[in-house]
């Protein structure tokens, strides 16, 4: 019996290594974002990223080539207690000084690869899509009747002029005026501001921006003003 003994005592080692292993599946991200935000009055472009788990420490995007592209990870009490949602936007250059070939090149389309690890050491893995199409800008409107105020558009259903020739699907649009902000379906084109939000912007000039979504997670903006009297 005694010359079995150290095969028993491997086959335990072994058991206990892969219990204490960090495990070698990965969980998706509960939210895994890459996408193009144009500002169509500016006329800028930039890459917006978001994601959200619990209690990582550490995560790297890679593009469609397999390159790492972004690279984060908490240190000190980051690191030991973790992050949750993260969200981050590229630089925004105005395409009268960066071609617009010239950026989509630097990001192509495809899939996208979203790593990271959790102070548990799990595993977390998400490939969302990039694309490029792009919606146009809303054509917006705006009336202002006394206390009235209605912003409208003309439903989008292509691209901008000179961005690559894609179908776009609006999923949605979204109205901002301050700190007011309101997500639309897509059958939208147009919204009355609610009387307290007219109320307490007081007469003067004031920003707005509607945004046009695409199913692909692109979205486009229009900006614009409108005064009260």
């Amino acid at each position: 019996m005694t010359r079995h003994q150290p095969l028993l005592t491997l086959v335990l080692m072994g058991a206990l290594a892969l219990c204490t292993a960090a495990p070698s599946w990965a969980a998706p991200f509960p939210e895994a974002r890459i996408f193009i935000e144009y500002n169509s009055t500016d006329n800028d472009l930039g890459f917006h990223v978001k994601l959200d788990a619990e209690n990582w420490k550490s995560a790297t995007i890679s593009n469609p080539a397999g390159n790492v592209i972004f690279e984060v990870a908490g240190k000190g009490a980051f690191g030991a207690l973790g992050l949750s949602e993260l969200f981050f936007e590229g630089a925004e250059p105005s395409l009268d000084e960066v071609p617009l070939a010239n950026l989509l090149a630097r990001m192509p389309e495809g899939r996208y690869t979203f790593k990271g690890v959790t102070v548990g050491n799990g595993r977390l893995t998400s490939r969302p899509t990039l694309s490029h199409a792009v919606p146009a800008g809303p054509e917006v409107s705006t009336l202002v009747n006394g206390g009235t105020v209605v912003l409208s558009w003309e439903p989008v259903t292509g691209p901008p002029a000179g961005f690559p020739n894609r179908a776009i699907t609006i999923v949605g649009y979204q109205v901002i005026v301050g700190s007011f902000e309101i997500s639309l379906p897509e059958s939208s084109t147009s919204m009355r501001l609610p009387d307290e939000l007219v109320e307490s912007l007081g007469p003067g000039e004031h920003d707005f921006e509607v945004l046009a979504i695409e199913a692909g997670g692109n979205q486009t903006i229009t900006a614009g003003t409108f005064t009260i009297d």
